[in-house]
């Protein structure tokens, strides 16, 4: 980030796959995933990506929200159900 211009920053930062990193602008300006509607994207032998607010209910019944991005397994081999923590590499899933 030191010396790169805010136009390149949010640039990078949009094009985040996973949604993780977002930016809020002093103007209020939110980055793109802050400001669309849900979106699901299937990443190539990877996880699901949904994108926007959503709520979870676990199997215990508690329930959280998500916001921005969250990465759901596809694969089956995460130890962090029923999020991706990136087993589906070492099992060499494809899908």
């Amino acid at each position: 980030m030191d010396g790169a211009s805010t136009e390149a920053i949010k640039k990078q930062i949009d094009a985040c796959p996973s949604g993780a990193l977002s930016y809020r602008m002093n103007n209020g300006e939110a980055s793109e995933v802050a400001a669309t509607e849900t979106k699901v994207d299937v990443l190539e032998n990877g996880p699901l990506i949904v994108k926007g607010t959503i709520l979870v209910t676990g199997i215990d019944g508690k329930t959280e929200v998500k916001e921005k991005a969250t990465a759901f397994c596809r694969c089956g081999a995460s130890e962090n159900k029923p999020y991706c923590d990136g087993k589906h590499k070492a099992a060499g899933f494809t899908g």
